[in-house]
């Protein structure tokens, strides 16, 4: 069982379900057109958007 975790990147994150893109977007996170997705990680990316990023984790593991 695969486990996120909020210092994973969101390209690593990305490539681990095809869903994940479905949850950021949910979030308003447009992250597989962002060059940041490569080496943000969900922290990061969730910080500078003022998003709460154990939310993202939490919906994103609830796919595995």
């Amino acid at each position: 069982m695969s486990q996120v975790t909020k210092d994973m990147t969101f390209a690593a994150v990305m490539r681990m379900h095809p869903d994940v893109v479905k949850v950021l977007a949910k979030y308003n996170l447009g992250c597989i057109g962002c060059m940041g997705a490569q080496n943000e990680s969900l922290e990061q990316g969730c910080a500078a958007h003022g998003i709460n990023v154990d939310e993202i984790v939490a919906d994103i593991n609830k796919l595995f």
